[in-house]
């Protein structure tokens, strides 16, 4: 009677193994469909436009760049990747923001200083306040909403950058 028991009990032991087998190769897919790239860069504003001057108190524009831009409608935060491409470490990183519509009309305008350290060469991900408190917008390179939103672009200049003491 032991002897059968043992025999039963390995039975089941190879039934249950070849059970736990043949569901590892059934997966469950957990990825989103048609995601864009987050390496999209943000466009640098251009000077010739007649509303920004040639040169910002001697800041230059491409000091930083900024990719990975994201706000879902539902957002109350704008998220995105700045790079430092100086030689020397930089914080409260200043940047003029343009909203505009697919078309290029401008929605607004604003200054915004994102509290960050930089090494040279280093990027952070970071957040800012986002300017439709509405919720009203999404980023055109984003997921399109549910809801009815508009689109939009953004552009960006840096303004001025610290540069932390003993760095």
């Amino acid at each position: 009677m032991k002897r059968s028991n043992i025999h039963i009990t390995l039975l089941l032991a190879l039934v249950l193994i070849a059970l736990c087998a043949s569901t590892m190769d059934a997966r469950t897919k957990t990825t989103r469909k048609n995601l864009r790239s987050l390496e999209v860069p943000v466009a640098v504003m251009e000077s010739d436009d007649g509303l920004l001057p040639d040169s910002l108190d001697g800041v230059d524009p491409n000091a930083v760049s900024l990719k990975g831009y994201s706000k879902r409608a539902s957002d109350t935060k704008e998220s995105f990747f700045i790079t430092n491409n100086t030689k020397q470490r930089m914080s409260a990183v200043r940047l003029l923001l343009r909203y505009t519509t697919m078309q290029g009309e401008m929605l607004t305008q604003r200054t915004v200083t994102v509290p960050v350290s930089l090494k040279p060469g280093e990027t952070k991900l970071v957040e800012v306040k986002s300017f439709d408190v509405q919720r009203l917008f999404y980023y055109y390179a984003g997921p399109q909403p549910r809801k009815q939103a508009t689109p939009f672009k953004v552009a960006f200049r840096l303004t001025g950058y610290d540069v932390p003491v003993g760095h």
